[in-house]
């Protein structure tokens, strides 16, 4: 029988424990989460899971995404952000195995949103993957979706119609365009026929600012531009997979509350003092929407070796 053991009026803005992610969903009260924002284990052997055979691994979510949807709200959204699992050099895309669990429990995919970065393994037989999926789902058609909270500078902000009844007139919205369904490395502008490199979300390697002792940890900026769009203040976001709680940092930098849970101890440990840190306004983190690179007339570009030649 359910111990409903939290009391989401009660609770203080932020809780993150060190448990197992189905345990804790199932303490937590029926359509009470606005966004559940998480990057479940990919099964690629982690020194956090277990690997197993593909189906197992899949069918093994399956009560925990029956629990994920009975505390969503009517108005609730769930992104759930995964890559592939690879078995002897073969690619098996987890979005598209997982689809058809949260189609199963009624909800509705609204975005299949591209994260791609410019960094990460190399690959001698395929060509190195350098993305991942984030699926959004929400579970009715009146969802939260703030898009003016998310948009980004146009890459022509001056352009304007060029027939019609309009002719002549501003055709952009001066708050910005939509960030669209691929979050990657854009070409915004030219410097003497140097591309500007501006609008990246980089996966966190060891010179991200936001480095901490998890091997897969997701940047806060890309947390933030979901929990920015599909909640607003006050709302409570859960991330049943909440690793060094960067979902948490998200919510709580933007005034939401945050629920999380991880079962390995030192993250969980590593999350609450990033949390400490935001609170006492220490915490470092990469500005959501800071150029990667924007190159100057000065710049000097690297140039090919000598052995190369």
């Amino acid at each position: 029988m359910r111990q409903l053991a939290l009391d989401l009026q009660e609770l203080p803005e932020c809780r993150y424990e060190c448990s197992d992610a189905l345990e804790f969903s199932r303490k937590i009260p029926g359509e009470s989460v606005k966004l559940v924002m998480t990057s479940p284990p990919y099964n690629i052997g982690k020194s956090y899971e277990t690997r197993r055979e593909i189906g197992e691994y899949i069918a093994d979510f399956e009560p925990l995404i029956s629990e994920l949807v009975r505390v969503l709200r009517d108005d609730g959204s769930l992104c759930w952000q995964v890559g592939n699992f690879v078995d002897d050099g073969e690619i098996f895309p987890l979005d598209i195995y997982f689809y058809h669990i949260f189609k199963s429990h009624g909800l509705k995919l609204r975005n299949r949103i591209i994260w791609h970065f410019g960094h990460g393994l190399h690959c001698s037989r395929r060509f190195s993957g350098r993305y991942e999926v984030i699926l959004w789902f929400t579970k009715s058609d009146s969802y939260t979706f703030n898009l003016d909270d998310v948009r980004i500078p146009s890459k022509y902000p001056g352009k304007k119609h060029f027939k019609g009844s309009k002719r002549g007139e501003l055709s952009g919205n001066p708050k910005g365009k939509n960030p669209e369904d691929v979050w990657e490395m854009t070409c915004e502008r030219l410097i003497d026929d140097w591309d500007a490199l501006i609008w990246d979300i980089p996966n966190v390697k060891s010179n991200h600012p936001e480095k901490m002792n998890h091997p897969c940890q997701y940047p806060v900026e890309l947390a933030e531009r979901c929990v920015l769009a599909l909640t607003d203040k006050g709302d409570c976001v859960y991330d049943p997979f909440a690793g060094v709680g960067s979902t948490l940092v998200a919510a709580l930098k933007n005034e939401r509350r945050a629920l999380g849970s991880e079962r390995v101890k030192e993250y969980v440990d590593a999350g609450n003092e990033r949390i400490d840190r935001l609170r006492e306004g220490t915490l470092i983190t990469r500005p959501i929407y800071r150029a990667i690179y924007e190159p100057s007339p000065d710049d000097k570009i690297a140039q090919r070796p000598e052995e190369w030649k």
